[in-house]
């Protein structure tokens, strides 16, 4: 076991950090920012604290003849059966300054990219800010969760569609795409001649027994057109140190991406560096403790909203710590997120922002202690119910 003591709160000690979570609503209980509120993995605050003792805040080594590529790819082969060359590994800041380069290497202004969503408001902004046109393919409610619409999407695909961007896991609905989902985007992706661009960031984060299968590993003519954007820093909880990988299913996809100037596409922090090293090395049985951890915050809320707060509707995540809310079954008077900031002191994140689809609909994180999760449950449910 890590050690670690899940279930510590401490807010005045959240509430100090500079990070945007607990300090955008000041006074709230915070469950809108995909972060988590645990202690970091003892191996990281090591190496963290070492660097710190050497005062080693200068520019990183280049990273290629660090390990970092070998690391990353010997860490897919092993969690996730997914073979990874090394030479076709690159290094970035983060995940969606992935995805701005991918739209601006891969298309053209006024060119389309398909989006299923609701999605990860960084989808949709990179669209709009890249000029690029928003090719909308909403996920669809089935039996068990959200589903592809393939029917949908294969009338949404034009001539000018370039990209489909894919979140594998899905936020914010918690899915982990099954093999004969996937395999039949694939297959939409050849006869179009689509670039599938991927955003698994959430990939440690899967609830047996769903598992997570890397698009690219699905077929050699499947990889050779997909880029995978990844990282360390969703799982062990180190966004801010900024370190991402980019992995491309062919060099040819490499050579059009790094087609742009070298400093567009930013410096990781040698912090970031040493951190992921030290999260994928040792800090196993951390993550461990915390999905585990995560799979009864995941029971808790279930419990909670059939019984307490039952005009809520949702479907317990496959993937990810993340609660997609559906609260139109309330008919409130203004957005979900603004009635429980206002009426709760609990920040949820705003569903209209994850697009058409999320009006009416609110995003809970629920990777904190269970103690400051079901207070933030209750004082929904007290809320609801002073309406009545």
């Amino acid at each position: 076991m890590s050690g670690v003591d899940l279930d510590h709160v401490d807010l005045d000690r959240l509430r100090a950090r500079h990070g945007a979570k607990w300090r955008v609503f000041p006074g709230t209980l915070a469950a809108f920012v995909a972060e988590m509120d645990f202690p970091v993995a003892p191996p990281i605050r090591r190496v963290l604290e070492a660097a710190v003792g050497r005062e080693d805040f200068g520019y990183p080594l280049d990273p290629r003849p660090s390990g970092l590529a070998t690391l990353f790819a010997e860490r897919m082969r092993e969690r996730f059966d997914w073979e990874v060359e090394p030479r076709r590994v690159e290094l970035l800041a983060d995940v969606v300054q992935g995805i701005y380069l991918a739209l601006t290497q891969f298309s053209e202004p006024g060119e389309g990219a398909i989006v299923q969503t609701p999605i990860y408001p960084p989808f949709l902004r990179a669209l709009s800010e890249t000029g690029r046109r928003l090719v909308e393919n909403p996920l669809v409610e089935g039996p068990s969760g959200y589903e592809i619409d393939f029917d949908g999407l294969r009338r949404a695909i034009d001539p000018g569609t370039r990209i489909l961007l894919l979140c594998n896991p899905h936020n914010p609905t918690g899915r982990a795409f099954r093999r004969d989902e996937l395999e039949a985007l694939a297959e939409i992706a050849e006869a179009h001649d689509l670039v599938v661009v991927s955003d698994e960031i959430h990939q440690d984060l899967v609830f047996a027994p769903a598992r997570h299968l890397a698009f690219a590993s699905l077929a050699p003519e499947t990889e050779a057109r997909t880029l995978t954007l990844t990282s360390g820093t969703k799982s062990f909880n180190i966004p801010g140190l900024r370190c991402a990988f980019a992995v491309f299913g062919s060099l040819e996809l490499k050579r059009r991406f790094l087609g742009c100037p070298r400093h567009m596409r930013g410096g990781m922090t040698g912090l970031g560096i040493e951190a992921t090293e030290a999260a994928w090395r040792e800090g196993g049985p951390w993550l461990e403790q915390v999905l585990e951890y995560l799979r009864g915050n995941r029971e808790l809320l279930d419990d909670f909203l059939r019984g307490e707060l039952s005009e809520l509707a949702w479907v317990p995540p496959e993937a990810t710590y993340l609660a997609w809310l559906d609260c139109r079954g309330l008919e409130l008077d203004r957005a979900p997120a603004s009635f429980f900031r206002e009426e709760a002191g609990v920040a949820l994140g705003p569903g209209e922002n994850f697009g058409t689809p999320g009006a009416g609909f609110a995003r809970l994180t629920f990777a904190t202690p269970r103690s400051l999760l079901r207070e933030m449950l209750e004082r929904m449910a007290k809320a609801v119910r002073a309406r009545s």
